[in-house]
């Protein structure tokens, strides 16, 4: 109920105000140490293996996932394909506003390839061929929203495959949601392998072109594992990634971010919550995913 309330009260402050900048008061074991400011409003923390929530502000707040519910699709997808299955593009699948990969109608792509134009650089494209693989958008999305429910992530609504707006609005999710859908995800090997590849190849007329992932942190902060960045107008700025550090794999999720000039950007925030986790006992907490 609690989560429930949360997520109503979020979504009607959120339309009512675009302009929204109050924060809540972020919930963290009691002496811990302050959590610094970002340009995210709606976060939360946790241990990847336990599930033990270190902290979080607004973390049941729901707004729009954007690019980051990809990561509900590939969790899906490499429920029901092999790696090695193909599907024949369609024009559908191309007349998309991008982030693309370069998915072209008539040739053909395994859901390996499609995997890693849409984990890596967010191919909206690929996310239309992987759901033609599941039946096609409207039936992958139907088993998108059934596997957030089974992991746990009750609060979440897919809309569309690729996190685009769909006729339906632009969906919903909250960091609580996101770093469960997450968490799932990391249990599957070949997930878990594709998100941490800082680059890979996409098939073209020409050959293989180099794709690089769109995930900074990979780059920036040490031992980052992997993770998925998003944005739309509606959602403004999303991510939900990973860091393992002494044994330990925190799940950082970050909603509904505005970068300001001169402030911190996501991946100052991402890096400042991590480095707290990552200072807290592996005893403390405030919830579970």
């Amino acid at each position: 109920m609690r989560k429930t309330l949360a997520a109503i009260a979020a979504l009607a402050t959120m339309f009512a105000s675009p302009a929204l900048t109050a924060h809540a008061d972020a919930a963290q074991p009691l002496g811990s140490a302050p959590i610094p400011a970002g340009p995210a409003p709606n976060w939360l923390i946790a241990d990847l293996d336990s599930g033990q929530i270190l902290a979080e502000q607004n973390g049941y707040a729901a707004t729009p996932p954007a690019s980051t519910i990809k990561v509900l699709l590939a969790l899906v997808a490499l429920d029901e394909l092999n790696l090695d299955d193909a599907v024949v593009a369609t024009p559908a699948d191309t007349q998309v506003e991008c982030n693309c990969v370069g998915v072209k109608a008539g040739h053909s792509y395994t859901a390996r390839e499609l995997l890693e134009g849409l984990l890596l650089v967010s191919g909206n494209d690929a996310a239309n061929a992987l759901a033609d693989m599941l039946g096609g958008p409207e039936a992958a999305v139907a088993k998108m929203n059934a596997k957030a429910s089974e992991v746990g992530a009750t609060d979440t609504h897919a809309s569309t495959p690729s996190g685009l707006d769909g006729p339906g609005g632009p969906g919903a999710t909250t960091p609580h949601d996101l770093a469960a859908i997450f968490r799932a995800a990391m249990a599957n090997p070949v997930f878990a392998e594709i998100t941490a590849q800082p680059a890979a190849t996409f098939p073209t007329d020409s050959g293989e072109r180099p794709i690089v992932n769109m995930n900074e942190l990979l780059a920036r902060y040490p031992g980052a594992f992997g993770g998925k960045t998003g944005f739309t107008d509606a959602a403004r700025k999303t991510y939900v990634g990973g860091a393992a550090r002494d044994g330990r794999r925190l799940v950082v999720a970050m909603m509904y971010g505005l970068i300001r000039e001169g402030g911190p950007n996501y991946w100052d925030q991402a890096s400042a919550l991590l480095d707290w986790g990552f200072a807290q006992g592996p005893t403390s907490g405030v919830g579970s995913l």
